[in-house]
């Protein structure tokens, strides 16, 4: 629709929305200036925009039923074919729901966006096939990407290949499912609160959160510009190390990537760990929801890496406790904010706007009925917080900088620190007949240990770290910014342990 401007009593219903209380005299002034504008407008929206060209011929795919999709982890199948040659020539890559591939269509989990289908290529797409991969689809992902139970999104739940019936994590819950069962070679997944790392942990795979701004995020579905990560998953800490070699850098787009240092990542791998330091934070562990198995399975692997020759110390970080209250004013706040009121994307932010999805994603409250459990908790949530002024958001961004300084200063003495992923292993499936407060403590139960570190930007990887009660134990490796090799280095040695 083509921009138009109010007529003098349109404007005065604008300003009483805004609690102005403009004369007659004031409001045919201010008309009589601000219709002048309207020519430069109508202008902008005759001008052709600038998307990303599309390099790689493709066709939409199929959804896949039945048998062609026994975890239910495949939301589109197609195949797209990269570059003859390149790191990931032969690889088949699943990419996550929320990360635009051109031709292919997208929901984010989400009923509210049946029918979308972007347009142009993610920047780490473009880069996947431009490394000779190909994508093999797009892998289910949680409503909006907003929850860890594994059973909110609108194509149903999707169950653990490697704990059957149990929840697979989320919100890259598609991406873990189809590593786990050998369907796919890599997958990409994002992170806000642990999306990556958490559905690792559950599927004993190897999930990296990068540091942020090391991977560019144009072209994917945020929840909060502060927070948003892409990373790589795969079985293998060589396979995930690959992939971040070739999807790493600046773009020239994304305004997250500030003083972005790339490594060459494989290499850090069969060093080992001798006379390296790890701190082992005692503060993730014996959590209220913690399981003992899992804090047993993690300390046997911190004492393996101590035989290994690193030199193993336990420290204290209270601040770690203090980050999962700080992400909830962000996350929760920050998310509203942007669904509510920025029709789904950050505004003022740099980066690459798609105003398709934005016109996709405008209609959400006449369907507002149809959102996911974790979502309304979260609007609501959000209003109540929006009603105290923002307070809670600003203190929370303010306080992250001290989060940061309390992780660094141990960070100064030590090479990695390490904790468990998730505190526990991977629960019983949560249905949509469930209550919300059921819903809604599945799916937020998880992140206490992993949510710090997307404030934080500190770059963190699961890796399997044992077995407990027959299921995936995971062990999170955090180290300095722009240092990831560093936490593959360690990876290696730790998955190298459990094979």
């Amino acid at each position: 629709m083509a921009f138009s401007f109010p007529d003098q009593n349109g404007l005065r219903y604008v300003g009483e929305d805004l609690g102005l209380e403009l004369t007659q005299a004031e409001v045919e002034s201010y008309h009589e200036y601000l219709k002048e504008l309207t020519p430069a407008f109508r202008m902008i929206e005759k001008l052709p925009d600038l998307p990303p060209a599309v390099k790689y011929p493709r066709t939409p795919g199929y959804r896949p039923e039945g048998a062609d999709n026994p975890h239910n982890a495949w939301y589109y199948k197609t195949s797209i074919k990269g570059a003859p040659r390149g790191k990931l020539r032969g690889k088949r890559i699943a990419v996550k729901d929320n990360v635009f591939v051109a031709g292919v269509p997208l929901t984010n989990g989400a009923s509210v966006l049946e029918g979308f289908v972007p347009d142009t290529d993610a920047t780490i797409v473009t880069r996947m096939l431009d490394a000779g991969a190909e994508i093999a689809g797009k892998s289910v992902c949680e409503y909006l990407c907003f929850a860890t139970n594994s059973a909110t999104a609108n194509t149903g739940p999707v169950d653990n290949p490697r704990a059957p019936g149990h929840t697979t994590g989320g919100s890259s819950n598609g991406s873990a499912a189809l590593v786990a069962a050998h369907a796919v070679d890599m997958a990409i997944g994002a992170d806000q609160a642990g999306s990556i790392r958490m559905p690792a942990s559950f599927c004993g795979i190897v999930g990296h959160k990068p540091t942020y701004g090391l991977v560019p995020y144009t072209g994917a579905l945020g929840i909060e510009y502060s927070f948003d990560h892409l990373g790589p998953m795969a079985d293998t800490v060589e396979e995930c190390a690959l992939l971040l070699e070739v999807i790493a850098g600046d773009d020239g787009i994304d305004g997250r990537q500030k003083g972005v240092r790339t490594q060459p990542y494989t290499k850090a791998l069969g060093k080992g760990v001798k006379g390296m330091r790890i701190g082992v934070v005692q503060e993730g562990f014996g959590r209220p929801e913690s399981e003992d198995g899992v804090d047993q399975a993690v300390r046997e692997a911190a004492k393996r890496l101590q035989k290994e020759g690193a030199t193993v110390d336990l420290v204290s970080i209270p601040w770690h406790n203090i980050g999962s209250a700080l992400w909830l004013p962000i996350g929760i706040e920050g998310s509203y904010q942007n669904l509510v009121h920025a029709n789904g994307i950050s505004y003022g932010t740099l980066g690459e706007y798609s105003l398709s999805y934005m016109r996709a994603i405008s209609g959400w409250q006449n369907h507002a009925n149809e959102l996911a459990p974790t979502i309304k908790g979260s609007l609501l949530t959000g209003e109540v917080l929006k009603r105290h002024g923002g307070r809670l958001y600003a203190k929370a961004r303010n306080l992250v900088r001290r989060l940061r300084t309390e992780y660094d200063t141990w960070l100064e003495q030590y090479d990695v620190l390490i904790m468990p992923t998730t505190p526990m292993t991977a629960t019983e499936l949560v249905f949509e007949d469930a209550s919300p407060k059921d819903i809604l403590h599945a799916s937020w139960g998880p992140l206490n240990n992993t949510c710090p570190f997307d404030l934080t930007g500190h770059p963190a990887i699961s890796v399997c770290g044992g077995i407990s009660d027959g299921k995936p134990v995971g062990l999170m490796i955090i180290g300095r910014h722009f240092e990831d090799a560093t936490v593959f280095q360690v990876a290696d040695v730790a998955h190298q342990q459990q094979k």
